[in-house]
């Protein structure tokens, strides 16, 4: 999936056309763990910012690269090897520490994507702009359903279109300064909801013009939905910062 757009790749196809040609497929993976396995759809490796979902706790910086074992032992080459030279080694407490974690991934990823699924379809219903591949009418909708693994859901993640920045900037105040929904918060994959206005954050770098062409809107709010409290506790506070926005507006 991509970010913050969360278009879907067709991964099965994209791997028959590289291996066609020769080339080695790498899909990074860390908007969707346990929603999707990459290397049984056909690729060669498979990335995760493991400070995301996989940890789920923010409060730890780590990457994994997961491949063949020829490819590993080839970056781990005492003299050429990637990782001996540029030293990208995982500290030893906390490998310990993601080990205790991976054991109830399942648990939060399901989780997250049912809540997920429930507000995207419950703000759809508020007439907002939703994007969120567990929708019918996201266009890789019926692609995704196609590769994700059972009972996981769409993922954990939607966007908001609201148009403008000001008009993101305004909800987000409202959710995390009124009704505490969520956090204002550039990560994602944490047990509380984390929100930020794209645009003029992680996809910051990038010109108008190419955010334009991107799809991504200057309004366009990316939601990595969380699990703590209820879900009808946490919608109860999404609905009340919508209608304190609607009342300063008017």
């Amino acid at each position: 999936m991509s970010n913050p757009t969360l278009h879907v790749a067709d991964i099965p196809t994209l791997s028959s056309m590289a291996h066609h040609k020769g080339v080695k497929v790498v899909v990074d993976n860390t908007f969707a763990p346990m929603v999707l396995s990459p290397a049984r759809l056909g690729a060669d490796v498979v990335v995760h910012s493991v400070s995301k979902f996989i940890s789920g706790g923010a409060d730890i910086i780590a990457g994994a690269v997961c491949g063949p074992s020829s490819l590993i032992n080839s970056m781990m080459d005492l003299h050429q090897g990637p990782l001996m030279i540029l030293g990208p080694t995982m500290n030893a407490k906390v490998a310990f520490e993601l080990s205790e974690r991976i054991p109830h991934l399942s648990l939060r990823m399901k989780e997250h994507c049912h809540r997920a699924m429930v507000f995207a379809t419950r703000m759809k219903k508020l007439g907002l702009k939703v994007i969120y591949p567990g929708l019918e009418e996201h266009p890789q909708h019926a692609l995704l359903k196609s590769m994700a693994n059972k009972d996981y859901g769409f993922g954990g993640i939607l966007c908001l279109d609201m148009g403008t920045e000001e008009r993101a900037n305004r909800l987000m105040h409202h959710l995390q300064n009124c009704t505490q929904f969520g956090l204002m918060a550039v990560s994602l994959g944490y047990y509380e909801t984390l929100m930020s206005c794209s645009g003029s954050s992680t996809s910051s770098e990038m010109n108008a013009e190419e955010r334009e062409l991107a799809g991504i809107s200057p309004g366009l709010v990316r939601m990595s939905i969380g699990y703590s409290g209820t879900l009808e506790q946490r919608w109860s506070q999404f609905e009340k910062a919508l209608a304190r926005m609607h009342q300063t507006t008017n």
